[in-house]
């Protein structure tokens, strides 16, 4: 079983509605380039991405004078890559798997680190290898910090990552026993990382060390497999169980089709998943041409996180450039909001969906779409952005009551209307 394939040429709301998923928004001659193709050949486009940048970031994390300055530069040159990257879908891949292969900048103060671990979800964004994802992210300093893996060791094992490893990264509860937690625990001692400790050093690099002295090497039984299993095996049991495909193919409907997913297309996906080993690009592949994705139901199903909402009104209103101070604002307003750049709420990250929406983030979002539109620091646009960029569609009642206003104002509530918070 597999998705059925969306049939028709993309009209300019299909290509809109791909945009609004895919590249946080995007402005009308965006979205007119690809009406007209067929949509696989557009979600394949749209994967087709390198390890590019945006030229010009202002933000050199490495010069931070402090870990503080560090994080914050972090998240500003993050922020400024999703706005202006060549590839916004390689960035809104790495956001959803920021959510998914959680660290926190409470405990992941090194600037290094926090740079291998965004390159790592870079990477891997689209990665034809969902168990080597994993296996590099159990082994990325990040990750061993973040999740005390870097103490475990044999006599004292340290349960963190093995638990998480199954119930948030692959398989989810109900799939495991506790058995399999101390016995991963076992089979993960040892791992660990030298080099960038501290607060004094935190602009050194750390780099992940396999230390067999503290390693637990006896047999071990771990979701059925019975064995003198090493790390790496368990890493890989735990990425290639069948369950994982399930898990990880919710993840990825919450991520791009619904905030509620259809789990019978679900499925679907975590057929091609497992069809595939764990290949995440052709699981994207087929989700982003199929009927499910483009189905009615399915459009604007999505409330945008505060940093899609941000960076969508960048990208609609035709990606103005903005100061450097400007972004940083924007990146702790995102925190504000909720969603705060490398800090989700928990290990299990952010929930996401209504809980993006409350009185307080409403009246906040309010606020960035003024300053983004009527304020005096507001960008100069070349041109206002069309209803089909703004709203996904040109045949919105919305348009029609917002026909007699001056172009800022249609802009800017335009951008706080429902209609804009969701894709």
């Amino acid at each position: 079983m597999s998705l059925t394939p969306y049939a028709p040429k993309l009209t300019p709301e299909d290509a809109a509605h791909l945009l609004r998923r895919t590249s946080f928004g995007a402005s009308d001659a965006q979205i007119r380039a690809l009406a007209g193709k067929d949509a696989r050949e557009a979600a394949r486009g749209l994967l087709n991405f390198t390890d590019a940048r945006a030229p010009g970031n202002p933000f050199d994390p490495m010069q931070g004078a402090t870990p503080g300055a560090g994080i914050q530069l972090t998240r500003g040159a993050w922020l400024f890559e999703m706005m202006y990257g060549p590839h916004p879908l390689r960035e809104k891949l790495a956001l959803t798997w920021s959510n998914h292969f959680v660290i926190g900048t409470d405990k992941v103060r090194n600037m290094p680190m926090l740079a291998a671990y965004l390159n790592l979800l870079r990477r891997h964004a689209a990665t034809p290898d969902f168990a080597r994802f994993a296996l590099e992210m159990a082994q990325s300093p990040a990750m061993l910090r973040y999740l005390d893996n870097d103490q475990n060791r044999k006599g004292k094992p340290n349960e963190n990552f093995s638990r998480e490893l199954l119930e948030l990264f692959t398989t989810g509860i109900g799939h495991y026993t506790e058995d399999d937690v101390r016995e991963g625990a076992r089979a993960l001692t040892g791992w660990t990382f030298e080099g960038g400790r501290g607060n004094q050093k935190y602009l050194e690099e750390p780099r992940f060390v396999f230390r067999a002295g503290q390693h637990d090497a006896g047999r071990k039984t771990y979701l059925g497999k019975t064995g003198d299993l090493s790390g790496e095996d368990v890493v890989r049991l735990a990425a290639t169980h069948p369950q994982t495909a399930v898990f990880v193919s919710r993840k990825l409907h919450r991520a791009f089709v619904r905030d509620t997913p259809d789990e019978r297309a679900v499925a679907a996906s975590a057929e091609t998943f497992r069809r595939t080993n764990g290949n995440i690009r052709a699981v994207l592949e087929e989700l982003l041409s199929s009927a499910t994705f483009y189905a009615p139901e399915n459009r604007a199903a999505i409330i945008r996180s505060p940093v899609e909402f941000i960076v969508g009104a960048v990208r609609t209103l035709g990606q103005p450039k903005l100061e450097a101070k400007q972004l940083l604002n924007l990146a702790q307003t995102a925190g504000k909001m909720g969603q705060l750049l490398l800090q989700p709420d928990t290990v299990k990250g952010w929930d996401g969906g209504r809980e993006w929406i409350n009185d307080s983030t409403l009246l906040t979002r309010m606020q960035v779409a003024a300053a983004l539109t009527l304020g005096g620091q507001a960008p100069k646009l070349e041109e206002q952005p069309t209803p089909l960029a703004l709203l996904g569609t040109e045949r919105s009642l919305l348009r029609a009551a917002l026909d007699g206003l001056a172009p800022k104002q249609r802009t800017y509530l335009t951008l706080i209307s429902p209609e804009f918070q969701l894709a």
